[in-house]
């Protein structure tokens, strides 16, 4: 006899559920009290103080949710310090009707009030403001690196349409000499060369000055373990250490075989009854961690031998970190080797071996909880 799956069902306390439609320059809220049998509708003014006040002033205890968004997570501090229960929606995993075809902010704030009362609502980890502030310089860097890609693309196609190609590895101190031994005859040339190339140099040093800053957050007491114990990783140096600690924040959330889906490294899947159909990856979740873990599960398919840089990046770690990171990532590079030999292809692979390495990332970033390093990922 099959073993029904069984649930914990959400016990709810709050006595009015209060759902939120936030913008930047008005919030409709939706108030449901759950004694009185009422719902009330209301615009009020986006200033924080005076949305706590309001719901200091229902009937409680109140709980509240609102969407994730532009408007940060100021709000839902502000609420948790008062005292009342928030919730913060991912708008990505509501799901609407397909016939609901009317979309307006009264009847989002409703949805989200009457979802809360039932225990269906998707809550999403409010990051810490220490978090938060980490995560912006993380992202700002992204930012510059990928200006930096583009202004070196235009640059690179401008010389293209002139004839000329570099034809030895680009962006070195030798590609940089020859950049500025170029002259042009005619005046636009001439002037679209200097603004294209300065481009490049400015968005190089904005990127490099990001760097440095977060060698030095790295290095703070509430990121140096860890970050330390993702860098014994081959591929993981101290930019992606860092990045993936801020973006993930808290690794006990997860355990090696789920921390997978949350990255949206797992293939999407439509089943129904004895059919099982699988896709794509479902790339939902934190896409800069998971480019972060995709551009370094590269770095695995060579043969795994310890290079200079990743001996003294583990040179100040625990030999328990040491035989954990040494197992991982001959076991990541045997994963390359064994769908190598199947003939599967690289974009493939590339995406089941970064899968495998966020298991891996997170067995050492829990590597001094007893309760969680015992679990070997999947």
């Amino acid at each position: 006899m099959a073993v029904p799956h069984l649930r914990e069902a959400p016990v709810l306390s709050e006595r009015t559920c209060v759902g939120l439609d936030v913008h930047a320059r008005s919030v409709v809220a939706c108030a449901i009290d759950e004694r009185a049998g009422e719902i009330w509708t209301l615009r009020l003014s986006p200033k924080t103080p005076q949305i706590v006040d309001w719901i200091k002033g229902l009937p409680g205890p109140v709980a509240v949710s609102y969407e994730a968004g532009p408007t940060g997570f100021g709000l839902a501090r502000a609420l948790t310090e008062a005292g009342i229960r928030c919730e913060v929606v991912a708008p990505s995993k509501l799901e609407r009707p397909p016939g609901d075809k009317v979309k307006t902010d009264r009847r989002d704030a409703e949805r989200l009030a009457r979802l809360l009362r039932i225990g269906e609502l998707p809550g999403i980890r409010v990051p810490t403001e220490a978090e938060e502030a980490a995560r912006d310089l993380v992202r700002a860097r992204e930012d510059a690196r990928g200006d930096l890609m583009r202004a070196r693309h235009r640059l690179s196609k401008l010389l293209l349409r002139h004839g000329l190609v570099w034809d030895d590895s680009a962006w070195t101190g030798a590609h940089d000499a020859w950049l500025r031994s170029l002259r042009f005859d005619r005046i636009g040339v001439r002037l679209a060369f200097d603004e294209a190339y300065e481009a490049v140099l400015v968005t190089q040093a904005r990127r490099d000055r990001l760097d440095r800053a977060i060698e030095v957050m790295a290095a703070e007491p509430a990121f140096a373990p860890v970050v330390g114990r993702l860098c014994c990783l081959r591929g993981v140096a101290t930019l992606t250490g860092f990045g993936l600690a801020v973006e993930i924040g808290d690794w006990g959330r997860f355990t090696g075989s789920t921390i997978g889906a949350y990255l949206g490294l797992v293939p999407s899947e439509t089943s129904t009854g004895t059919r099982r159909a699988q896709g794509a990856i479902t790339k939902t979740g934190n896409s800069h961690a998971r480019r972060l873990l995709i551009e370094s599960a590269w770095h695995h398919r060579k043969r795994y031998r310890p290079s200079r840089e990743l001996l003294r990046r583990r040179a100040h770690q625990p030999p328990a970190v040491w035989a954990r990171a040494d197992q991982g990532n001959r076991r990541l590079h045997q994963r390359w080797a064994r769908l190598d030999a199947r003939q599967k292809r690289s974009t493939v692979s590339v995406v089941a071996v970064a899968r495998e390495l966020a298991g891996w990332c997170w067995s050492l970033a829990v590597l001094d909880n007893p309760d969680h390093a015992a679990t070997r990922p999947a």
